[in-house]
C-alpha cells in the first residue's frame, strides 16, 4: 500500500500516512481529519557503471512546479 504526505491545516504539521483502502488520513500531532495530500517526489540509488552509485530524484526536475509550502528534498 502507497505512504502519502500530508500537511494538517489545523496544526501545520507535515506527515507522512500509509493510507489502505478508503481510510481516511488523521494528523499524528493533532488528531485532526483537516488535512491535504502533497505532491511528494520519488527519489532512488542504484549502481551504475563501474559500481558508482548513481542517485536520481524527480524533484530536480520538478521544482519549478512544486506548491508544498516546505519541501525537504530541494529545501525550498
Amino acid at each position: 500500500m502507497p505512504i502519502y504526505e500530508y500537511h494538517c491545516d489545523a496544526c501545520d504539521k507535515i506527515f507522512e500516512c500509509l493510507i489502505l483502502g478508503n481510510e481516511k488520513p488523521e494528523c499524528p500531532s493533532c488528531n485532526s481529519k483537516k488535512v491535504k495530500k502533497l505532491i511528494s517526489s520519488c527519489s532512488f540509488f542504484s549502481k551504475g557503471s563501474h559500481g558508482q552509485t548513481v542517485k536520481s530524484a524527480a524533484s530536480n526536475s520538478a521544482c519549478s512546479g512544486c506548491t508544498a509550502t516546505s519541501c525537504t528534498t530541494c529545501d525550498h
